[in-house]
């Protein structure tokens, strides 16, 4: 039995411009992953890659054609064109069905999707959650971290309605949208989790979070995409 990851890429030679890459995996309300999932739709990125491990949930999923999948996480890009002469950084979307189940395959997928960063030469990295709450934010309040002072002050800025104050509001950052954030120092990436406030139930959908985190998003990185289509 292997213990190393499964990466089937899609294409195999493509160049980026200064990329960011923005993970959104399962976790709390799902937050990350329902925002992670609209760019990926909005923007019609295309498919890079797709990982696989062995020690995945030992089940599948039943797809909109009523047939099996094997869980997943993929990676999507989006390159943008040049607008009045100046190009928008182009983005790497990780999403997914799951998140890696134990400690070692997230440190291990973790490292993974770093090596691909350095790859591609991102810059910058950003994670997305949600923060749980015992009951329903009418409106989410937007928190963030980040691997380094100097880029966690970008985020503390009055348009990105960001809080930065973030010590004693939430515990440890669970599973790669933690282990990312932390990675990144080790390979010199400017890194930041931004997190949602969000009710804290695994029946509910936190889209209202999700909202915060791509208006967030799109002010910081200028993206472009149209929100009234997330209610949909």
């Amino acid at each position: 039995m292997t213990t190393e990851w499964n990466i089937e890429y899609d294409i195999e030679k493509i160049s980026f411009n200064n990329p960011v890459l923005i993970e959104g995996l399962p976790g709390i309300a799902n937050v990350g992953k329902i925002a992670v999932d609209f760019l990926v739709e909005d923007l019609k990125a295309k498919k890079l890659c797709s990982f696989y491990y062995y020690s995945f949930p030992h089940s599948v999923f039943v797809n909109e054609n009523n047939l099996v999948e094997m869980p997943k996480i993929e990676l999507y890009y989006k390159k943008f064109r040049k607008v009045n002469g100046r190009k928008k950084r182009d983005l790497l979307l990780l999403t997914g069905d799951v998140q890696p189940i134990d400690e070692k395959s997230c440190h291990s997928f973790s490292e993974e999707v770093m090596k691909i960063c350095k790859r591609f030469n991102c810059s910058e990295v950003i994670t997305t959650g949600g923060i749980g709450l015992q009951s329903i934010p009418e409106k989410p309040k937007i928190y963030c971290t980040a691997n380094n002072k100097d880029f966690l002050k970008q985020f503390d800025k009055k348009n990105l309605k960001v809080n930065t104050k973030i010590f004693g509001v939430v515990g440890p950052i669970m599973g790669a949208s933690g282990v990312l954030v932390g990675l990144s120092s080790r390979y010199n990436i400017n890194s930041a989790a931004i997190l949602a406030e969000t009710f804290g139930s695994q029946m509910y959908l936190g889209i209202k979070g999700s909202k915060e985190i791509l208006q967030v998003l799109d002010k910081k990185y200028k993206i472009g995409i149209d929100l009234k289509k997330l209610g949909k």
